[in-house]
């Protein structure tokens, strides 16, 4: 390790005073004006990581759904996987080094994770749209070769296609080849083979609407759209020509304001959808004949792709393992579904996507999505394997029903949620099961449910256990939720600290005879939060009926006039 070198290159890079940043499942995120420092960092750990995994290493240039000011970094593990949390760590604490610590904390990580300095190292990179994203991957360069690394830089990609180059380059082309002509093959010729098996029954042209949210997800689906387009044809917009990145448009936007983005028109019972600004995230939508607008999210997705999963196993005669993994924002309903209907078994995990992949990587198939629409299937190499020689030994119609099965599994990106992959496999199964996007959303309804985020001093004083779904701190918290909730049918709520930011997000449904619940379990939180925060060590119970004069509806209905609900 050439010290003396990195110190020349790390004070081109220069660490602005008093800037701090967290590493986080989304990797670092801030304004792009202070990043330069951190992405030549990143490009020296991604060295590091790359020489102690023996393997390629993949750095992201994106911010995703967040404005077009802000940028940021996330680097890629061996199997296209998030970056195993030890390193998030490293990474933190490398990136807010100040610069005679440097070389330091350089030595600490290479000493605590025993890295091989004379290793080979190898690391791609890949960038976003946005206007400071060229030159910010140039810093990460910068900081590959300087640790003497080498690097393969893929310029413009989504960040799920970085994912898949990475996935491929570790497993010897197995996966697929690491071009993004490999990438357009390898999912184009799995959709197409499966629609090929449609009946003309459902939506009999298949078209559909596509809001690329004004990022790099339309330029990359402008270049594959020939390749699949005897399957299906794709309209775009906000596709970059105008508009900025993700400004009142993408799947962000569309789930949170629960309206159709700007720049679209929609005529009654048209099929649409959008992706966030790298791609990884997809949501669809229509609006039904009376013009109201209806949105199909993560929850409804993962519901679609499992059920026909299942259906496959069973027509193939098949019992695998099979689980799907939802967060707490998942509604209700769609467990109860999975759960009850489909007979699927379904598990909860903590918010953020490591949390799901690594679960759902327990299962022969897992399917996870969150509900803002980030989210894939993986299936075991026991799996695949078993599908394909069925595909081959099977007659008549277990060997079709296999054979979709197979195409399914290439058509998915296993390394990560990708809104192109999934979109073509929801048009797949769509065209497959003869079904409208009406009947789709009509496989359950959603209980009523409303999300809220609450300022707060100190996120911390409220803790949760249970997959997030129940306040431990502070005291009294739970309890006084448990006894709101118990009072309406199919209802639920909970409360817990954002991962990034200091507020508190609260989540409530509940049916449609107790959807009073759901407005009033925001104003309650609200209060009491404000309360406990204020006053750190203050008793939940006390400071509610302290400020409510022990009468905590009263305080709620004070509250109406503030709030939009």
């Amino acid at each position: 390790m050439d010290l003396g070198a990195i110190t020349k290159y790390s004070a081109l890079h220069a660490k602005p005073n008093g800037l701090i940043l967290q590493y986080g499942t989304a990797g670092f995120r801030t304004k792009a004006e202070h990043l330069d420092h951190v992405m030549f960092r990143m490009g020296l750990l991604a060295v590091l990581r790359s020489k102690q995994t023996k393997s390629t290493i993949g750095v992201m240039v994106t911010a995703s759904h967040n404005p077009e000011e802000d940028n940021g970094v996330k680097l890629v593990d061996p199997l296209g996987e998030m970056l195993a949390p030890s390193w998030e760590e490293h990474a933190t604490c490398l990136a807010n080094a100040e610069e005679q610590d440097m070389q330091r904390v350089l030595i600490d990580i290479s000493e605590k994770e025993a890295v091989n300095l004379q290793q080979d190292a190898f690391v791609v990179i890949g960038r976003d749209t946005r206007p400071s994203s060229e030159k910010l991957s140039q810093s990460v360069i910068d900081g590959v070769t300087v640790l003497g690394g080498q690097f393969h830089d893929y310029g413009l990609l989504t960040t799920p296609q970085l994912h898949y180059m990475v996935y491929c380059r570790n497993t010897g082309g197995r996966y697929g080849k690491a071009t993004i002509e490999g990438y357009y093959q390898k999912l184009s010729k799995a959709f197409v083979e499966l629609t090929k098996q449609a009946s003309c029954s459902g939506d009999e042209y298949r078209s559909l609407k596509v809001d690329c949210a004004n990022g790099i997800g339309a330029l990359k689906l402008r270049e594959m759209e020939h390749y699949f387009s005897q399957g299906l044809s794709v309209q775009l917009f906000n596709d970059g020509s105008k508009g900025k990145l993700n400004h009142l448009c993408g799947a962000d936007f569309v789930k949170s304001h629960q309206k159709p983005p700007q720049g679209m028109e929609i005529k009654s019972n048209e099929r649409c959808c959008s992706f966030d600004g790298d791609a990884d995230r997809i949501v669809y939508y229509y609006h039904d004949a009376d013009g109201h607008f209806h949105l199909i999210d993560g929850d409804k997705i993962a519901t679609l792709i499992s059920s026909f999963l299942k259906e496959l196993l069973v027509e193939i005669g098949e019992s695998l393992n099979i689980g799907v993994v939802q967060t707490a924002y998942a509604n209700g309903s769609s467990t109860r579904y999975l759960e009850e209907v489909m007979k699927v078994p379904v598990y909860c995990t903590k918010t953020g996507v490591k949390h799901l992949h690594h679960k759902a990587q327990e299962f022969d198939i897992g399917v996870y999505f969150e509900a803002n629409g980030h989210g894939t299937a993986l299936f075991s190499t026991a799996v695949e394997m078993k599908i394909k020689q069925s595909a081959e030994q099977l007659e008549d119609k277990k060997r079709k029903a296999a054979k979709m099965l197979e195409n399914i599994i290439d058509l998915f990106n296993q390394a990560a949620g990708d809104a192109i992959s999934d979109m073509l496999v929801i048009e797949a199964i769509l065209a497959l099961k003869g079904l409208t996007v009406q009947q789709w959303d009509a496989l359950y309804t959603d209980l009523p449910n409303r999300q809220l985020k609450v300022q707060v001093a100190d996120r911390r004083v409220i803790s949760t256990t249970n997959a997030e779904r129940q306040a431990v701190t502070p005291p009294g918290l739970q309890e006084a939720i448990n006894d709101l909730v118990k009072k309406y049918k199919l209802s639920r709520a909970f409360v817990r600290p954002s991962g990034t930011e200091d507020v508190v997000r609260v989540y409530a449904e509940a049916d449609s005879q107790g959807s009073r619940l759901v407005v009033w379990i925001f104003i309650w939180p609200l209060h009491i939060l404000l309360k406990v925060f204020a006053k750190p060590g203050q008793s939940t119970v006390s400071a509610v009926n302290r400020e409510s004069g022990g009468n905590i509806w009263q305080l709620s209905c004070r509250s109406l006039s503030h709030l939009r609900v």
